[in-house]
């Protein structure tokens, strides 16, 4: 009797499913939370906390996107973020899995530097940078920050300079004409 009520458990437990899981389609975007802080609005009342979540999205083929959003918990935070990042996501211009070329990008007191590294390097950047590579899909690049580490300051140096690429044959271009 004692094995029944185990198989019956066994039963009902593979039955009970989200039921969200059937009709939720996957979502091609990769969300990075780059930072979450607590935020406090002094009132007459006191203090009202809140949360800010800073967050990028990207979908690994040359797309990206950065966001903030707030709310007085952090998953709503996060949910809003994401939701303001998909409306304005920016194309990069890829070579294979790293950059074409060098760039160095500023934002604010932040500065950042990216250069192409061969295959079977890596990431070798770190925090904002990192999350920005990997939601664009780089997996071979070495960067450095300058100035200020605001996490925010350096997304945005960081998409900026990534917004600068061009494809080698348009820099070829470029120099031929500026040569003649």
């Amino acid at each position: 009797m004692v094995s029944s009520k185990n198989n019956q458990r066994g039963n009902n437990n593979s039955r009970r499913r989200n039921p969200r899981d059937k009709n939720e389609e996957k979502d091609p975007y990769i969300e990075k939370v780059v930072s979450v802080r607590r935020v406090s609005k002094v009132v007459k009342g006191g203090r009202n906390l809140s949360f800010a979540a800073f967050v990028v999205v990207g979908d690994e083929k040359g797309k990206v996107g950065f966001a903030s959003g707030k709310a007085a918990a952090v998953p709503d935070a996060v949910r809003k973020a994401v939701t303001s990042a998909k409306k304005d996501l920016e194309t990069i211009i890829l070579k294979g899995t790293s950059v074409p070329h060098e760039a160095i990008a500023k934002y604010g007191a932040s500065k950042v530097m990216i250069r192409p590294a061969s295959q079977g390097t890596g990431v070798i950047a770190g925090g904002g940078v990192r999350a920005v590579m990997e939601v664009v899909g780089i997996k071979d690049v070495i960067s450095k920050s300058h100035g200020s580490a605001n996490v925010a300051n350096v997304v945005k140096a960081t998409v900026k300079a990534l917004k600068s690429m061009k494809n080698i044959t348009d820099l070829n271009e470029e120099r031929k004409l500026n040569e003649s």
